[in-house]
Order: structure tokens, then C-alpha cells, then sequence
């Protein structure tokens, strides 16, 4: 997910999506623990979003 895109969505959008995110995070963790993920870098970039989405919203609670 792209800068731009997380900025184009609403608040509400963004938070399911970083509940999504979260969820998804957890899962490809648990997952890779239990045996490796053919794409490891999939957790690295599911962190990634989640950075992206909370510091959009961060951003927006500062501004508010």
C-alpha cells in the first residue's frame, strides 16, 4: 500500500484497515513459526503498512 493511498482513504477506512493489517501481521507470524513462508518479506512489508497507516492517523489527530 502506497502513501498516497492510505492518505486518500477516511479515518474509519483506516482503522479497519489497520485492524486488517494487524490481524494479517499476526498470522503470517504464526505461521512462519510453524513452518518458513515461501516470501518472508511479506511480514516485512505488512509492518511497513501498519507504520504508514498509524502515522496517517497520527498525523490527523495532531492536525484535528
Amino acid at each position: 500500500m502506497k502513501i498516497k493511498e492510505v492518505n486518500s482513504l477516511q479515518d474509519k477506512e483506516l482503522s479497519e484497515k489497520l485492524d486488517n493489517a494487524q490481524a494479517r501481521l499476526v498470522n503470517l507470524k504464526l505461521n512462519h513459526a510453524v513452518s518458513p513462508l515461501e516470501n518472508p518479506s511479506q511480514i516485512k512489508a505488512v509492518r511497513r503498512d501498519i507504520a504508514r497507516i498509524k502515522t496517517v492517523l497520527r498525523q490527523r489527530e495532531k492536525n484535528k
